[in-house]
Protein backbone atom coordinates (compact mmCIF):
# COMPACT_ATOMS: atom_id res chain seq x y z
CA UNK A 1 0.00 0.00 0.00
CA UNK A 2 2.74 2.45 1.18
CA UNK A 3 4.51 1.94 -2.71
CA UNK A 4 1.02 2.44 -4.62
CA UNK A 5 0.50 5.23 -2.53
CA UNK A 6 3.44 7.14 -3.58
CA UNK A 7 3.08 6.04 -7.03
CA UNK A 8 -0.05 8.00 -6.79
CA UNK A 9 1.16 10.77 -5.34
CA UNK A 10 3.91 10.91 -7.98
CA UNK A 11 1.18 10.54 -10.68
CA UNK A 12 -1.05 13.57 -9.08
CA UNK A 13 2.30 15.75 -9.01
CA UNK A 14 2.97 14.93 -12.61
CA UNK A 15 -0.59 16.02 -13.61
CA UNK A 16 -0.62 19.13 -11.84
CA UNK A 17 2.61 20.20 -13.22
CA UNK A 18 2.05 18.74 -16.73
CA UNK A 19 -1.56 21.35 -17.06
CA UNK A 20 -0.24 24.07 -14.55
CA UNK A 21 3.91 24.71 -15.91
CA UNK A 22 4.48 22.54 -18.57
CA UNK A 23 1.94 23.20 -20.80
CA UNK A 24 1.96 27.04 -20.65
CA UNK A 25 5.38 27.38 -20.47
CA UNK A 26 6.88 24.73 -22.96
CA UNK A 27 4.16 23.15 -25.33
CA UNK A 28 1.33 25.66 -25.66
CA UNK A 29 0.35 29.43 -25.20
CA UNK A 30 -3.74 28.17 -26.08
CA UNK A 31 -5.91 28.15 -22.89
CA UNK A 32 -8.18 26.03 -25.35
CA UNK A 33 -5.80 22.83 -25.71
CA UNK A 34 -4.70 23.57 -22.00
CA UNK A 35 -8.45 22.76 -21.04
CA UNK A 36 -8.07 20.09 -23.37
CA UNK A 37 -5.28 18.42 -21.80
CA UNK A 38 -6.85 18.88 -18.35
CA UNK A 39 -10.47 17.27 -19.58
CA UNK A 40 -8.73 14.29 -21.24
CA UNK A 41 -7.09 13.06 -18.32
CA UNK A 42 -10.25 13.67 -15.90
CA UNK A 43 -11.93 11.72 -18.42
CA UNK A 44 -9.32 8.92 -18.28
CA UNK A 45 -9.09 9.04 -14.03
CA UNK A 46 -13.57 8.79 -14.40
CA UNK A 47 -12.76 5.57 -16.64
CA UNK A 48 -10.45 3.92 -13.94
CA UNK A 49 -12.79 5.13 -11.40
CA UNK A 50 -15.84 3.67 -13.01
CA UNK A 51 -14.97 0.58 -15.11
CA UNK A 52 -11.60 -0.57 -13.27
CA UNK A 53 -12.58 0.03 -8.93
CA UNK A 54 -9.57 2.26 -9.35
CA UNK A 55 -9.46 5.53 -7.38
CA UNK A 56 -7.16 8.39 -7.38
CA UNK A 57 -5.66 7.62 -4.69
CA UNK A 58 -4.82 3.93 -5.76
CA UNK A 59 -3.49 4.98 -9.18
CA UNK A 60 0.07 3.69 -10.31
CA UNK A 61 2.09 3.81 -13.77
CA UNK A 62 0.56 0.58 -14.42
CA UNK A 63 -2.60 2.48 -15.37
CA UNK A 64 -1.67 3.79 -18.06
CA UNK A 65 -0.76 0.66 -19.90
CA UNK A 66 -1.82 0.72 -24.15
CA UNK A 67 -4.45 -2.23 -23.38
CA UNK A 68 -5.92 0.03 -20.84
CA UNK A 69 -6.04 3.35 -22.79
CA UNK A 70 -7.44 0.94 -25.71
CA UNK A 71 -10.40 -0.04 -23.15
CA UNK A 72 -10.59 3.94 -22.55
CA UNK A 73 -11.01 4.45 -26.03
CA UNK A 74 -14.08 2.19 -26.36
CA UNK A 75 -15.15 3.74 -23.23
CA UNK A 76 -15.26 7.02 -25.11
CA UNK A 77 -17.11 5.90 -27.70
CA UNK A 78 -19.64 3.37 -25.97
CA UNK A 79 -20.57 5.03 -23.25
CA UNK A 80 -19.65 8.60 -23.53
CA UNK A 81 -21.20 9.17 -27.27
CA UNK A 82 -17.03 10.75 -28.25
CA UNK A 83 -17.08 10.88 -31.74
CA UNK A 84 -13.90 8.97 -33.31
CA UNK A 85 -12.44 12.67 -34.00
CA UNK A 86 -12.80 13.74 -30.54
CA UNK A 87 -11.78 10.31 -29.05
CA UNK A 88 -8.88 10.99 -31.08
CA UNK A 89 -8.06 14.75 -29.77
CA UNK A 90 -8.61 12.40 -26.09
CA UNK A 91 -6.15 9.99 -26.75
CA UNK A 92 -3.22 12.81 -28.73
CA UNK A 93 -3.74 14.31 -25.02
CA UNK A 94 -3.05 11.21 -23.05
CA UNK A 95 0.17 10.65 -25.45
CA UNK A 96 1.17 13.94 -24.80
CA UNK A 97 1.04 13.85 -20.91
CA UNK A 98 2.73 10.17 -20.82
CA UNK A 99 5.89 11.77 -23.13
CA UNK A 100 5.80 14.51 -20.53
CA UNK A 101 6.45 11.55 -17.73
CA UNK A 102 9.27 10.44 -20.06
CA UNK A 103 10.81 13.87 -19.92
CA UNK A 104 10.73 13.84 -16.26
CA UNK A 105 12.11 10.12 -15.65
CA UNK A 106 13.37 8.30 -18.34
CA UNK A 107 12.47 4.78 -17.10
CA UNK A 108 8.69 5.40 -17.58
CA UNK A 109 9.74 6.03 -21.59
CA UNK A 110 7.57 2.30 -22.01
CA UNK A 111 4.62 3.98 -21.55
CA UNK A 112 4.78 7.03 -23.89
CA UNK A 113 6.72 4.12 -26.43
CA UNK A 114 3.48 1.91 -26.16
CA UNK A 115 1.12 4.08 -26.25
CA UNK A 116 2.44 4.82 -29.73
CA UNK A 117 0.98 1.69 -30.54
CA UNK A 118 -2.49 1.68 -29.75
CA UNK A 119 -4.56 2.63 -33.03
CA UNK A 120 -6.31 5.69 -33.52
CA UNK A 121 -10.26 5.65 -34.30
CA UNK A 122 -11.21 4.98 -37.44
CA UNK A 123 -12.99 8.29 -38.42
CA UNK A 124 -14.24 9.77 -41.58
CA UNK A 125 -12.22 12.89 -43.08
CA UNK A 126 -14.16 16.04 -42.68
CA UNK A 127 -13.36 18.24 -45.60
CA UNK A 128 -13.01 21.62 -45.50
CA UNK A 129 -15.88 23.46 -46.81
CA UNK A 130 -13.68 26.55 -49.50
CA UNK A 131 -14.80 30.24 -49.58
CA UNK A 132 -14.00 31.85 -52.81
CA UNK A 133 -12.64 35.02 -53.15
CA UNK A 134 -15.98 36.59 -54.08
CA UNK A 135 -17.24 35.06 -50.47
CA UNK A 136 -14.43 36.69 -48.75
CA UNK A 137 -15.57 40.51 -50.47
CA UNK A 138 -18.94 40.00 -49.41
CA UNK A 139 -18.68 38.86 -46.12
CA UNK A 140 -16.09 41.53 -45.20
CA UNK A 141 -17.81 44.18 -46.76
CA UNK A 142 -21.12 43.40 -45.03
CA UNK A 143 -19.60 44.26 -41.75
CA UNK A 144 -21.40 47.56 -40.52
CA UNK A 145 -18.53 49.93 -39.82
CA UNK A 146 -20.81 53.03 -38.46
CA UNK A 147 -20.60 50.82 -35.02
CA UNK A 148 -17.91 50.43 -32.46
CA UNK A 149 -18.24 46.48 -32.43
CA UNK A 150 -18.05 46.70 -35.99
CA UNK A 151 -15.19 48.17 -36.68
CA UNK A 152 -13.88 45.93 -34.67
CA UNK A 153 -15.48 42.58 -36.28
CA UNK A 154 -13.50 44.35 -39.46
CA UNK A 155 -10.13 44.31 -38.18
CA UNK A 156 -10.84 41.19 -36.63
CA UNK A 157 -11.36 39.58 -39.84
CA UNK A 158 -9.40 41.15 -42.30
CA UNK A 159 -6.33 39.98 -39.85
CA UNK A 160 -7.84 36.78 -39.77
CA UNK A 161 -7.91 36.95 -44.31
CA UNK A 162 -4.77 38.43 -44.39
CA UNK A 163 -2.51 35.99 -42.04
CA UNK A 164 -4.47 33.27 -41.79
CA UNK A 165 -3.47 32.27 -38.51
CA UNK A 166 -5.01 30.22 -36.21
CA UNK A 167 -8.11 31.43 -34.30
CA UNK A 168 -6.46 31.36 -30.56
CA UNK A 169 -2.98 32.46 -32.46
CA UNK A 170 -4.71 35.54 -33.31
CA UNK A 171 -6.77 36.37 -30.02
CA UNK A 172 -3.45 35.41 -28.25
CA UNK A 173 -1.65 38.30 -29.86
CA UNK A 174 -1.24 41.74 -27.76
CA UNK A 175 0.11 44.99 -28.85
CA UNK A 176 3.61 44.51 -28.62
CA UNK A 177 3.30 41.83 -31.11
CA UNK A 178 1.82 44.13 -33.63
CA UNK A 179 4.29 46.28 -35.39
CA UNK A 180 2.89 48.88 -37.69
CA UNK A 181 4.82 51.47 -37.69
CA UNK A 182 8.00 50.11 -39.45
CA UNK A 183 8.53 50.12 -43.13
CA UNK A 184 7.29 46.49 -43.39
CA UNK A 185 4.61 46.05 -40.89
CA UNK A 186 4.13 42.79 -39.60
CA UNK A 187 3.11 40.66 -36.57
CA UNK A 188 4.36 38.06 -34.35
CA UNK A 189 2.34 34.98 -34.11
CA UNK A 190 3.19 32.19 -31.05
CA UNK A 191 1.72 29.43 -32.14
CA UNK A 192 1.79 25.71 -31.84
CA UNK A 193 4.57 24.71 -29.18
CA UNK A 194 5.69 28.20 -28.64
CA UNK A 195 7.31 28.59 -31.71
CA UNK A 196 7.41 32.51 -32.91
CA UNK A 197 6.85 33.32 -36.90
CA UNK A 198 6.74 36.90 -38.86
CA UNK A 199 3.42 37.75 -40.66
CA UNK A 200 3.61 40.66 -43.07
CA UNK A 201 0.90 42.63 -43.21
CA UNK A 202 -1.31 44.37 -46.53
CA UNK A 203 -1.73 48.06 -46.52
CA UNK A 204 -5.59 48.02 -45.33
CA UNK A 205 -4.99 45.36 -42.77
CA UNK A 206 -2.45 48.49 -41.11
CA UNK A 207 -4.39 51.20 -41.60
CA UNK A 208 -7.28 48.60 -39.91
CA UNK A 209 -5.86 47.77 -37.44
CA UNK A 210 -4.53 51.70 -36.51
CA UNK A 211 -8.12 52.49 -36.33
CA UNK A 212 -8.65 49.41 -34.52
CA UNK A 213 -6.11 50.29 -32.06
CA UNK A 214 -6.67 54.20 -31.13
CA UNK A 215 -10.16 53.85 -30.91
CA UNK A 216 -10.00 50.49 -28.73
CA UNK A 217 -6.57 50.98 -26.74
CA UNK A 218 -6.20 55.20 -26.81
CA UNK A 219 -3.42 57.33 -27.83
CA UNK A 220 -1.30 55.24 -25.20
CA UNK A 221 -1.94 51.64 -25.03
CA UNK A 222 -0.46 48.91 -22.92
CA UNK A 223 1.99 46.88 -24.95
CA UNK A 224 0.42 44.22 -22.61
CA UNK A 225 -2.39 44.14 -23.57
CA UNK A 226 -4.22 41.94 -25.60
CA UNK A 227 -5.19 43.12 -28.88
CA UNK A 228 -8.97 41.88 -29.09
CA UNK A 229 -10.50 41.77 -25.48
CA UNK A 230 -13.63 41.29 -23.95
CA UNK A 231 -13.79 43.91 -20.93
CA UNK A 232 -14.68 41.84 -17.77
CA UNK A 233 -15.05 44.12 -14.87
CA UNK A 234 -12.94 46.67 -15.92
CA UNK A 235 -10.53 44.60 -17.03
CA UNK A 236 -9.11 43.58 -20.51
CA UNK A 237 -9.19 39.79 -21.01
CA UNK A 238 -8.59 37.99 -23.95
CA UNK A 239 -11.69 37.58 -26.03
CA UNK A 240 -12.74 34.39 -26.28
CA UNK A 241 -12.96 31.79 -29.41
CA UNK A 242 -17.33 30.98 -28.94
CA UNK A 243 -17.32 35.23 -28.76
CA UNK A 244 -15.03 35.41 -32.07
CA UNK A 245 -17.73 32.61 -33.67
CA UNK A 246 -21.07 34.30 -32.13
CA UNK A 247 -19.56 37.78 -34.06
CA UNK A 248 -18.85 35.74 -37.16
CA UNK A 249 -22.08 34.45 -37.56
CA UNK A 250 -24.15 37.98 -36.94
CA UNK A 251 -21.93 38.83 -40.56
CA UNK A 252 -22.66 35.96 -42.35
CA UNK A 253 -26.38 35.49 -41.66
CA UNK A 254 -26.80 38.91 -43.49
CA UNK A 255 -23.53 38.11 -45.80
CA UNK A 256 -25.07 34.77 -47.43
CA UNK A 257 -28.22 36.22 -47.80
CA UNK A 258 -26.28 38.91 -50.70
CA UNK A 259 -23.63 36.00 -51.71
CA UNK A 260 -24.60 32.22 -51.58
CA UNK A 261 -20.96 31.85 -51.66
CA UNK A 262 -20.71 32.95 -48.06
CA UNK A 263 -21.59 29.38 -46.52
CA UNK A 264 -24.19 30.06 -43.54
CA UNK A 265 -22.17 28.13 -40.81
CA UNK A 266 -18.39 29.55 -41.84
CA UNK A 267 -16.35 29.44 -38.89
CA UNK A 268 -13.21 31.42 -38.16
CA UNK A 269 -10.82 28.83 -39.37
CA UNK A 270 -12.50 27.92 -42.72
CA UNK A 271 -11.38 31.73 -43.19
CA UNK A 272 -7.48 30.35 -42.96
CA UNK A 273 -8.49 27.65 -45.34
CA UNK A 274 -9.69 30.39 -47.73
CA UNK A 275 -6.81 32.78 -47.45
CA UNK A 276 -4.30 29.23 -47.86
CA UNK A 277 -6.45 28.24 -50.68
CA UNK A 278 -5.78 31.59 -52.78
CA UNK A 279 -2.26 32.04 -51.59
CA UNK A 280 -2.21 28.87 -53.80
CA UNK A 281 -4.43 30.09 -56.29
CA UNK A 282 -2.31 32.94 -56.84
CA UNK A 283 1.05 31.06 -57.24
CA UNK A 284 2.36 31.59 -54.08
CA UNK A 285 5.49 28.43 -53.04
CA UNK A 286 3.76 26.35 -51.50
CA UNK A 287 7.00 26.10 -48.71
CA UNK A 288 6.04 30.28 -48.37
CA UNK A 289 2.62 28.50 -47.45
CA UNK A 290 4.00 25.85 -45.21
CA UNK A 291 5.74 28.75 -43.32
CA UNK A 292 2.83 31.35 -43.00
CA UNK A 293 0.42 28.56 -41.86
CA UNK A 294 2.75 27.29 -38.99
CA UNK A 295 3.07 23.85 -39.97
CA UNK A 296 5.65 22.29 -38.88
CA UNK A 297 5.58 19.62 -41.69
CA UNK A 298 5.50 20.08 -45.28
CA UNK A 299 2.65 17.46 -45.91
CA UNK A 300 0.68 18.67 -43.78
CA UNK A 301 0.12 21.62 -46.07
CA UNK A 302 -0.57 19.27 -48.90
CA UNK A 303 -2.80 17.38 -47.18
CA UNK A 304 -4.62 20.74 -45.47
CA UNK A 305 -4.92 22.21 -49.04
CA UNK A 306 -5.99 19.27 -50.87
CA UNK A 307 -2.83 19.46 -53.68
CA UNK A 308 -3.47 16.40 -55.96
CA UNK A 309 -0.15 14.18 -56.50
CA UNK A 310 0.46 16.06 -59.53
CA UNK A 311 0.27 19.51 -57.79
CA UNK A 312 2.43 18.12 -54.87
CA UNK A 313 4.99 16.93 -57.59
CA UNK A 314 4.73 20.48 -59.29
CA UNK A 315 4.65 22.54 -56.26
CA UNK A 316 8.15 20.70 -54.46
CA UNK A 317 10.06 22.04 -57.52
CA UNK A 318 9.03 25.46 -57.19
CA UNK A 319 11.72 24.71 -53.72
CA UNK A 320 13.79 22.58 -55.61
CA UNK A 321 16.87 23.19 -56.95
CA UNK A 322 17.63 21.52 -60.39
CA UNK A 323 20.29 18.92 -58.76
CA UNK A 324 17.41 18.21 -56.58
CA UNK A 325 14.54 17.84 -58.89
CA UNK A 326 16.78 14.89 -60.77
CA UNK A 327 16.24 13.25 -57.88
CA UNK A 328 12.71 12.42 -57.74
CA UNK A 329 10.86 11.66 -54.27
CA UNK A 330 13.84 13.19 -52.57
CA UNK A 331 12.17 15.40 -49.89
CA UNK A 332 10.40 12.23 -48.37
CA UNK A 333 13.92 11.07 -47.83
CA UNK A 334 15.27 14.53 -46.24
CA UNK A 335 12.22 16.91 -45.33
CA UNK A 336 14.24 18.51 -42.97
CA UNK A 337 16.45 19.83 -45.91
CA UNK A 338 12.82 21.20 -47.28
CA UNK A 339 12.38 22.97 -44.06
CA UNK A 340 15.51 24.60 -43.98
CA UNK A 341 14.66 25.94 -48.09
CA UNK A 342 11.10 27.02 -47.11
CA UNK A 343 12.72 29.01 -44.13
CA UNK A 344 14.95 30.83 -46.34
Amino acid sequence: MKNNMRESNEIANHINKFIRVYCPSSKTSSEHTIKSYRLALTLYMDFLEEKKKITINQLSYDCFKAKTIDEWLIWLMNEKNCKPQSANVRFSSIKAFLRYLSIQDITLSYLSIAAASVKKRKAPKIKVKGMSKEGIKALLGTIDQSTKAGRRDLAMFILFYDIAARIDEILSLKIKNAHLNVPKPYVTITGKGNKHRSLGLNSKTVQCLEEFIDEYHGLRPNENDFLFYSKIKGRKKKMTQPAVTKRLKKWVVIANQLCPEVPINLNPHQIRHAAATHWLENGMNIGEIQYLLGHENIQTTMVYLEITVTQEASAMKEIMTEEEVEQPKLWKKDIQKLRDLCKN
